[in-house]
């Protein structure tokens, strides 16, 4: 019996080069470069390494590979805010008593009939009516016409000023393109005639939107009817800081539907609650800068857009047929176990494998008939 052993040779060493200048294997990638490790600091006891400086890593172009640089995209930030003058702020206005200018009126009446009286111009009617002695008739002369002037000014001041204020109803008064003031009382009051008014509509208000176009979650185009519940909260930026707020509240509504995906028709309530709240920040936070509180913004109808809505309805009628059939043949598959396990247990048949698969075949036709014909 002879034993065979088996040796492997190494490449032998070219004569008159040792073997640490043997030649090495050509390298795989031409711009490789090795550095070799002491061995001595691959087992160092240093309790406490010393910490090395490590400076960030820059990924460029390596030379000679034809590799690219790897460019990072940057990070989307926040979306900025609209800012509107931060000096634009609602503030009272001042305003008097209603019975202030019916005073200030009536007292220019009275100074224009005395005035009257004394240049001799009023009517000897008047002056039997009003009793009074007859008067000497100085005509009409610079002190009457000044008396006049006098008189007439504060009449208009007086009656041009009055002013009835009404509940969830504000003015916003202006003079000269200045920002003067909000009037939110009720009530007769006095306001200054050379004041501009601009009326404002301070109560709880819902708009009910037209047909918007929005798109669900997998991007398909659908037709989204909104209700807004809104109302004035700063009088002054909703008049002055934009041109019309209902038309800015409006294009927001727009906005927030084309970045907040809208459940599609038939969806569950708890994403559509959920669709609606993400709609209800959005808005807010864009309109909340013109002095506008938004409620809430809550899709009442949604519906496929025109040019997707025979498809879409193609298809949710697929999905609710083969829901339909998976639930049939789970309902089959179930009442067929059922018979087939009461059958063996009670001993009323003893079945094999052949016979059991030909019984589990003509249950499940038998059910699936039954099924059909009960079937609209």
């Amino acid at each position: 019996m002879s034993t065979t052993s088996s040796t492997t040779t190494s490449p032998t060493p070219e004569p008159g080069r040792s073997a640490a200048q043997a030649p090495r294997p050509a390298r795989l990638i031409q711009n490789e470069s090795t550095t070799e490790i002491p061995v001595h600091l691959l087992f160092r006891d240093d309790p406490d390494p010393a910490p090395v400086p490590v400076r960030p890593a820059v990924v460029a172009r390596r030379r000679g590979t034809g590799e690219q640089p790897r460019l990072r995209r940057p990070a989307a930030g926040p979306r900025p805010a609209p800012e509107v003058d931060p000096e634009l702020r609602e503030r009272p206005a001042g305003v008097l008593p209603g019975g202030a200018g019916v005073l200030a009126g009536a007292c220019g009446v009275l100074g224009c009939a005395v005035t009257s009286w004394w240049a001799g111009v009023l009517p000897p009617l008047a002056l039997q009516a009003l009793r009074l002695p007859g008067s000497a008739g100085a005509g009409l002369g610079p002190g009457q016409w000044a008396a006049y002037a006098g008189a007439g000014a504060l009449g208009l001041f007086g009656f041009g000023g009055l002013a009835r204020g009404r509940t969830g109803r504000a003015w916003v008064l202006g003079l000269f393109g200045r920002y003067r003031g909000t009037v939110r009382r009720t009530g007769l009051l006095w306001l200054n005639p050379l004041l501009l008014r601009r009326r404002v509509d301070v109560r709880l208000r819902h708009w009910r939107g037209e047909p918007m176009p929005a798109a669900d979650g997998d991007g398909v185009a659908l037709r989204v009817v909104t209700l807004v519940v809104w109302r004035v909260r700063d009088t002054a930026r909703a008049v002055l800081g934009v041109e019309d707020h209902e038309r800015y509240l409006r294009e927001c509504v727009e906005a927030a539907l084309a970045r907040v995906p809208v459940e599609a028709p038939g969806a569950a309530r708890g994403p559509a609650d959920a669709a609606a709240e993400a709609l209800t920040r959005s808005v807010a936070a864009d309109a909340g800068v013109v002095g506008l509180e938004v409620f809430s913004v809550r899709p009442v109808r949604v519906e496929y857009a025109p040019e997707v809505a025979a498809a879409m309805h193609r298809r949710r009628i697929a999905a609710l047929d083969a829901r339909h059939r998976a639930s049939v043949l789970g309902s089959v598959v179930d009442s067929v176990e059922d018979t087939v396990t009461r059958l063996t247990v009670r001993g009323l048949v003893d079945l094999d494998d052949y016979e059991r698969k030909a019984l589990v075949k003509d249950l499940t036709v038998a059910f699936c008939a039954g099924r059909g014909e009960a079937g609209p």
